[in-house]
């Protein structure tokens, strides 16, 4: 096929038609995105729940939802209800603050929106040990004799 001016002007016309065909013929409502984190401080490896609420004046449901971010990690994207509600169950490995983004995608009715929230994530505390045997075997029946009040326990001596 030889492309002619007319031809190529056709062609052009074409593309750009299939092209602006594609775009959304309406506008999307501005949407803004709330996050928090349910406790805000928490223990290595205790579960926090995230949830994102999104405010649209269209419905946010749908589309590619909201994705949760610790920091620049992607912790995971999850669908927005018909409320505009998106919830993420998470438990971090490091101490310190972690900010969490909550990025909601947008849809045909809605704008893309985020925002973020802080946890503060804290060391597990160390059980106590078990208890300290060198008093009681001392004392306890051991080698030491004490008398209190009409308990009399004599030093003990083990005769082999």
């Amino acid at each position: 096929m030889r492309i002619t001016p007319r031809r190529g002007r056709l062609v052009v016309a074409t593309a750009m038609a299939a092209v602006l065909g594609l775009a959304s013929p309406a506008w999307a409502a501005p949407s803004t995105t709330s996050v928090t984190a349910t406790p805000q401080s928490a223990e290595v490896g205790d579960a926090v729940q995230l949830a994102a609420t999104i405010d649209c004046t269209g419905d946010p449901s749908g589309g590619l939802g909201v994705t949760f971010f610790d920091g620049s990690d992607l912790l995971d994207t999850v669908p927005v209800n018909a409320n505009g509600l998106a919830s993420y169950s998470a438990s971090f490995t490091t101490v310190g603050s972690h900010t969490i983004t909550a990025a909601y995608n947008g849809n045909d009715d809605c704008d893309a929106s985020n925002s973020t929230t802080t946890v503060q994530i804290t060391s597990t505390p160390t059980p106590p040990g078990p208890p300290n045997p060198g008093f009681c075997l001392l004392a306890c029946g051991g080698l030491i004799g004490f008398n209190v009040g009409k308990i009399h326990n004599p030093v003990n001596i083990y005769k082999h």
